[in-house]
């Protein structure tokens, strides 16, 4: 009987205080919640684009590029349509290219020309794409697609920009970069002549003297030519690649050498105004 008094007596006390700790435990909870959850977490520390914009640029004085991506980055984020957010695109292609970020300095590049082809700095982030490709180009033994970009990027620079400050440069990039190509056609072509695969050697040496006759290579392109057409006996195609080479290159070593391999075979260079080359020689924008 005193147990079942004592629990009758202590059991709505006990209730009573269950509960108050329960409530005062669930207010705990809500206000450390509350603390913990602000909606300020969920935002960014927005700042003005302008000093942001100010100090990218006090940054790139300073040498501190890291730094300045991330100022630019902000101003991306925080303020994607802002006149800041535009000038930010070509500074980041900037920074990229100068830290040897390639890929990323030809993508902000080409996004920043296709949403602002008319703007005064879309030549220069054109331009910052084509230096980009063009620092990438390999050695004349490799795959030559980097080089093939980097000119056709200073060429479309160049027709829809002809009044920019970097047309100049740009077309001594696309010489390089054309000479560079026509190079790796002359040593596939090499490789060809030496196995006997004269077709094959034509084929390239004939694609140099068609598509790259200002680049340094058209002349050692004509002589090979002759030398493939003697091997292969068609003595008139290499007459006619001695003569043009003769006419274009009368003190060149190549000449030199390719009329003594003609006169080793009992021939003359002489051009047979109906071959190939006679006619592309003849064409306008041709050596002559």
């Amino acid at each position: 009987m005193a147990d079942a008094d004592t629990k009758r007596e202590t059991g709505p006390v006990a209730t009573a205080s269950l509960r108050g700790a329960a409530l005062a435990l669930l207010l705990g909870l809500a206000a450390c919640s509350t603390s913990e959850t602000s909606s300020s977490d969920f935002v960014d520390d927005i700042q003005p684009p302008d000093r942001l914009y100010n100090q990218a640029l006090a940054d790139i004085d300073g040498g501190n590029l890291k730094d300045a991506s991330k100022s630019l980055e902000k101003i991306d984020k925080q303020h994607p349509y802002s006149e800041y957010s535009r000038r930010s695109m070509v500074l980041q292609t900037f920074l990229h290219y100068r830290r040897r970020q390639y890929d990323d300095a030809i993508n902000m590049g080409k996004r920043y020309v296709a949403l602002y082809p008319g703007d005064k700095d879309a030549a220069y982030a054109q331009y910052l794409v084509g230096m980009a490709y063009f620092r990438q180009i390999p050695d004349v033994t490799r795959d030559q697609t980097m080089t093939a970009r980097a000119y056709n990027t200073m060429s479309e620079l160049v027709e829809r920009y002809p009044d920019s400050e970097y047309v100049e440069d740009a077309k001594a990039k696309m010489r390089i970069a054309r000479d560079q190509i026509a190079g790796k056609e002359m040593l596939t072509g090499r490789y060809y002549l030496e196995r006997r695969e004269y077709l094959a050697a034509i084929n390239r040496f004939r694609k140099v003297v068609e598509q790259y006759q200002t680049t340094r290579h058209v002349e050692e392109a004509l002589a090979r030519l002759a030398e493939a057409h003697m091997a292969m006996g068609v003595i008139d195609e290499a007459q006619t690649a001695a003569a043009i080479l003769g006419h274009n290159f009368p003190e060149s070593q190549w000449y030199k050498d390719t009329v003594a391999l003609l006169r080793s075979g009992g021939a003359e260079p002489r051009e047979n105004t109906n071959s190939w080359l006679s006619r592309l020689f003849s064409t306008p924008g041709a050596r002559s």
